[in-house]
């Protein structure tokens, strides 16, 4: 026994100490894949604009890595795959990232040809909108036509008179989870007022049975659509990260687009102005409307 105690600390003694990983800082941007990078002259073109987050969520959809790409002062880019590390992703590989300028802390490894970096820290310095800004939509009218779960095909245009609260999701989505009970409590509160939240999901109608179990499970009191694309996000001035939300007035024009989890304090108060307007506007419409009227009535009684 003593031999075994006295060969098990000479073995410990001599064997040199494995050397401990150096966290490392790392910026650049979130991308989906090499293509979605050299689909354009990056010096000219930053990477962010509409199609290209269309096309990384459709890589991220065929299971294609995350990457971080690292642009040097010489103009050459390098890209490693992001897995995860202390710092626990809330999205389907990256999504809502996809685009964004990052600060990474985190360790550099290889795997065969693979460089990887585990992430430990991430901070965003700029989102794709600041980035590559899309085209201002307010004040357009945009429609969209989806199926709801019963395959009933539903417009957006139908809701005119109301104002819509259009929330892009997914069942996947880990924010999405986050702001769906803060959803919930603005349908609750402004129904009887005219307002009408739709939730326009991600899932497809052969994923039904996951939104079905999800919809009882958070209680949600609004209509959900299937099959949302991000073309459709895109035509409402959203990039392809969910959560993404667009409120719409009674005339189907947009009021107002919100990128990521929403902020209940803050739609109330655009709600509140909304309503507060509106029925300002029915006032004045409906003394002039008596106005008229008694005018009428004067005018015609015979001298």
């Amino acid at each position: 026994m003593r031999f075994w105690f006295i060969l098990l600390l000479l073995f410990l003694i001599l064997t040199p100490p494995v050397p401990a990983q150096t966290a490392l800082k790392f910026e650049g941007q979130v991308v989906c894949c090499e293509e979605c990078w050299n689909r354009a002259d990056r010096r000219t073109t930053l990477f962010g604009t509409p199609s290209d987050l269309s096309k990384a969520a459709e890589c991220i959809g065929n299971g294609d890595p995350t990457l971080l790409a690292i642009t040097s002062k010489a103009g050459e880019t390098a890209f490693y795959q992001l897995e995860e590390g202390r710092y626990k992703n809330s999205s389907r590989n990256w999504l809502e990232l996809i685009g964004s300028r990052v600060e990474i802390t985190g360790v550099l490894r290889k795997n065969k040809e693979r460089r990887l970096i585990r992430v430990d820290a991430l901070r965003v310095l700029a989102t794709p909108q600041e980035i590559a800004p899309q085209p201002n939509v307010v004040g357009t009218e945009v429609d969209l036509t989806l199926k709801d779960l019963f395959g009933v095909e539903q417009r957006l245009a139908s809701l005119r008179g109301r104002i819509v609260i259009l929330n892009f999701w997914a069942t996947w989505c880990g924010p999405c989870v986050r702001e769906m009970p803060d959803l919930v409590s603005i349908q609750n509160r402004y129904a009887a007022l005219g307002v009408q939240v739709v939730g326009a999901s991600a899932d497809s109608l052969a994923g039904q049975k996951d939104v079905r179990d999800f919809i009882t499970r958070v209680k949600i009191n609004f209509p959900i659509w299937l099959g949302t694309t991000t073309g459709d996000m895109a035509r409402f001035g959203l990039g392809p990260a969910l959560p993404g939300t667009a409120v719409i007035g009674p005339d189907g024009k947009i009021i107002a687009i919100y990128h990521g989890v929403i902020r209940e304090a803050e739609i109330r108060r655009l709600l509140d102005r909304l309503i507060a307007r509106s029925e300002s506007e029915a006032r004045r419409e409906t003394a002039q409307g008596l106005k008229r009227e008694s005018a009428s009535e004067t005018s015609s009684v015979p001298s």
